[in-house]
């Protein structure tokens, strides 16, 4: 119901070179536009392509939606609609983490995990559990058990498990060793409330509060929702809602190593540390700091993904950002409509405007 771990990303790498030829967006818009009349992009709500600073397309589409779960009856969609990121949130957190983490007030990745949560001594005392540490809930190889395969209408769903429990730091945190941490990617929406939690302790901010001030604002984003659980908790694994041009900005940002209008938001370090392949998805798809990684680690593509056909797609160079919303949730095939939308318009579009 809430997250959606990638089974198939599918992103392409573009490794472009050329010379700039003129902006149709009318025309890529229109291509959109047909596509979706034609059925051929089921559930999208709505599409940014933005290719070296220039919007290349932007169209949205009235659609079924969803409030974390909740139906919200038929929206028609716009740049000011507030949209549910799912685990797309997963990755903006990591942002977060990044910024915390060059105030000095988040422990550093190779810091201990259990011993930044004193108030559960008990479980610090189990063996095994000293060896796991922040980068491994940065990376989700915890090694503990966890299991978002089920579906989120399950409630042995680990997510939806962690958000019925009466702590749902304990919850994470008990969870059985499955293996020595660092050897196998294992999703999990709990290894990210924990990384909030290091955030909301060490700032001694909220999560959503922390976010504003450190990264909604300076991006000049206004208006965002970021839904909590029914412990009050904003849920970090899945819970924030922003609208389709403010989840591109984020891209920008990303795209532009951190930087925006001169400042340096999230420290280029950082993301370059988010960037680093880390743990195997799949054959095709690495995992960073709460970002996938496709393509060669010189021309990285990173990738957000989140239940229901959500995907920003960012790769620096050559410059490229690509923000879809659907609301396809709970799909398995969800993917496709995103993946379409990239393949099929973003970076044929972008290879015409290099000349290739």
């Amino acid at each position: 119901m809430f997250s959606e771990p990638a089974r198939r990303l599918c992103a392409a790498s573009l490794f472009w070179i050329g010379t700039m030829l003129p902006v149709d967006a009318q025309s890529l818009n229109d291509q959109l536009r047909t596509s979706f009349a034609a059925g051929e992009l089921p559930g999208l709500h709505g599409a940014i392509i933005d290719f070296q600073g220039q919007r290349l397309a932007e169209v949205y589409f009235p659609g079924e939606d969803e409030r974390w779960g909740l139906p919200q009856g038929l929206q028609e969609h716009s740049a000011g609609s507030l949209h549910d990121l799912r685990s797309v949130t997963k990755s903006v957190v990591g942002l977060l983490y990044g910024i915390a983490l060059a105030e000095g007030k988040v422990p550093a990745p190779d810091a201990p995990l259990y011993a930044q949560f004193p108030q559960y001594p008990d479980l610090m005392a189990q063996p095994g559990r000293e060896l796991i540490l922040v980068r491994h809930a940065l990376s989700m190889q915890m090694g503990t058990e966890w299991d978002e395969d089920l579906p989120y209408s399950d409630p042995r769903n680990s997510e939806i498990a962690m958000e019925n429990a009466p702590d749902r730091y304990r919850f994470i945190l008990e969870q059985p060793i499955r293996e020595a941490p660092g050897k196998t990617w294992i999703y999990s929406g709990g290894a990210v409330a924990l990384l909030a939690k290091l955030i909301k302790t060490g700032t001694g901010l909220p999560l959503d509060r922390y976010a504003q001030e450190k990264l909604f604002a300076p991006l000049g984003i206004e208006t965002f929702d970021w839904v909590a659980g029914a412990d009050g908790e904003p849920s970090a694994a899945s819970g924030l809602r922003l609208t389709l041009p403010d989840l591109a900005r984020i891209g920008q940002l990303v795209a532009d190593y951190g930087v925006h209008d001169g400042r340096q938001i999230v420290p280029r370090d950082w993301l370059e540390l988010s960037f680093e392949p880390r743990a195997a998805v799949n054959d095709g798809t690495q995992y960073g700091y709460l970002w996938y990684l496709v393509g060669a680690p010189e021309r990285t593509i990173a990738v957000a993904v989140g239940n229901g056909g959500q995907r920003l797609t960012v790769q620096p160079d050559p410059g490229l950002v690509v923000a879809s919303f659907a609301g396809r949730y709970n799909d398995p095939a969800s993917w496709q409509t995103s993946i379409r939308v990239l393949l099929d318009f973003a970076v044929p579009e972008a290879k015409r405007l290099l000349g290739k």
